[in-house]
């Protein structure tokens, strides 16, 4: 037996080792598989699409923010995994009485590590898990040293249209922003994900740089004209969103990613 607090502070008592885990969180989904936990997953959302193949040998069980309650229920999970930011509290208390719901909440790199560390934990995967923080670790270090002569730089991160919502602070992708010293004019606003209005981008702030993410918006050339007008001659710039926002073992491949956005940047 053993027991284990999760980033709301709710305590989780285990009898044994959790076998059977549904994963409410695709980042997340993609670090239990990292961990060698491929059999022990049984359900994922239809948003967990990293492995691709996991898509078609494991249950769908919703999306983040709606889930099919029954189908969970039928499904006998000894853990879910969740994130604060992914999935509605109203979501995680509905599944409360169908098995531990382990809450993750994850805005930082560190947070990220300690994530990966309490999986090591829970499922008995400690040496895997040291191995992903290692190598996570290391390459953090060495982005930071790549990054230290650099200059801030002004910029938006765009994730809607109709209505322009951007990354706003309390944001996993605004630490993301931090670490390639990406100064984020909406930083202070009201929430993580603000609605703005791109007329007002210059007196907002005026951004040298305005990113357009991939997910989970499919913004086109014409978009990047229309918020281009709004700038006093910002770059804008198509990024992978997944490389902005997906934490866990994907953080390995993000720095490389960062590196060739600062050489792009540079051009």
């Amino acid at each position: 037996m053993f027991t284990i607090t999760d980033d709301l502070g709710t305590q989780h008592t285990f009898g044994q080792t959790p076998k059977r885990i549904i994963s409410l969180v695709p980042s997340l989904t993609e670090t239990l598989y990292e961990l060698g936990l491929e059999d022990e997953i049984i359900g994922i959302t239809k948003f967990c699409v990293h492995p691709y193949h996991l898509k078609s040998v494991k249950i769908n069980v919703g999306g983040t923010k709606k889930v099919h309650i029954e189908k969970i229920k039928a499904l006998n999970p000894d853990i879910i995994i969740a994130n604060k930011e992914e999935n509605t509290l109203e979501v995680v208390e509905s599944l409360r009485d169908i098995c531990p719901v382990f809450v993750t909440d994850i805005v930082t790199v560190e947070d990220a590590l300690k994530t990966i560390t309490d999986f090591g934990k829970i499922f008995k995967r400690t040496t895997d898990a040291k191995k992903w923080t290692d190598k996570i670790e290391f390459a953090y270090n060495d982005f930071k040293y790549f990054m230290q002569d650099k200059k801030w730089q002004k910029a938006a991160y765009l994730i809607w249209r109709e209505p322009y919502m951007a990354a706003g602070g309390k944001t996993f992708i605004n630490e993301m922003l931090k670490l390639n010293k990406f100064k984020n004019i909406y930083e202070l606003f009201e929430g993580r994900y603000p609605e703005v209005e791109i007329r007002k981008m210059r007196i907002q702030g005026d951004p040298e740089l305005v990113f357009l993410s991939s997910e989970p918006y499919p913004f086109k050339e014409e978009h990047a004209f229309e918020i281009g007008r709004a700038t006093h001659h910002a770059k804008t710039i198509f990024v992978d969103g997944e490389m902005f926002s997906w934490y866990g073992s994907r953080l390995f491949k993000v720095f490389q990613y960062f590196k060739a956005l600062q050489n792009r940047i540079k051009e």
